[in-house]
């Protein structure tokens, strides 16, 4: 399997791009939602304690869509990095 976009015929490099540019869109007008919803759930860790990160998941899988629950995965790691 080659990942060179130049091996891609036209048809599959316009469906790379399309899908690259939803991506980038999606992340561009929900990046304030998700860090939002990051700080919510990192907010949780002292009061939920050892079942926080449990309870994280459950939310983490009941987000939609899934791009946008890794955009808050992301960021809740983000925040668990910083706060080592």
């Amino acid at each position: 399997m080659s990942f060179n976009l130049a091996d891609k015929s036209l048809a599959e490099r316009a469906a790379l791009e399309d899908e690259k540019s939803r991506l980038f869109e999606l992340w561009q007008n929900n990046l304030g939602k998700a860090k939002g919803e990051a700080a919510r759930l990192f907010g949780e860790r002292a009061k939920r304690k050892g079942k926080w990160a449990e309870w994280v998941r459950a939310e983490l899988d009941g987000m939609s869509p899934p791009e946008f629950a890794n955009m808050v995965r992301s960021e809740v790691n983000r925040l668990m990095a910083a706060n080592k």
